[in-house]
């Protein structure tokens, strides 16, 4: 439905816990700034995240590995907007990238007032 926006992080020793992996809310937090984003550039206007559906983890993500994270709009309602995020780690010491989790976000489009608005499709 709509452009892949990119966003890459360098996953630093503060965004670890004591298994020197990424916390999940680390995860959780950069994963619904990419939905923002790319929300945002669909909309193009000031939106807001209304719901996450759940996290999957499937990989541990180690300190020092680059993850890319992947996000799309897949459906738009009057004033929402469903995405799919993925994040994607690039280990150090392997060559593959592993899909590390994904999950999908509502985000609403907001009026000058804070209200919800109309989404006119990108064009």
């Amino acid at each position: 439905m709509s452009q892949q926006t990119r966003t890459v992080h360098l996953v630093r020793p503060p965004d670890c816990n004591h298994y020197g992996n990424l916390y999940g809310g680390t995860a959780m937090a950069w994963m619904d700034e990419a939905a923002f984003v790319a929300a945002t550039r669909y909309a193009r206007s000031k939106v807001v995240t209304v719901h996450t559906d759940a996290i999957d983890f499937h990989q541990p993500v180690p300190q020092g590995s680059i993850v890319e994270l992947v996000a799309w709009v897949t459906s738009v309602g009057r004033s929402s907007m469903r995405l799919e995020v993925e994040m994607w780690v690039e280990p150090i010491s392997k060559e593959t990238r592993i899909l590390a989790c994904r999950s999908g976000f509502v985000m609403v489009a907001l009026d000058e007032n804070g209200k919800p608005r109309a989404i006119n499709a990108p064009g």
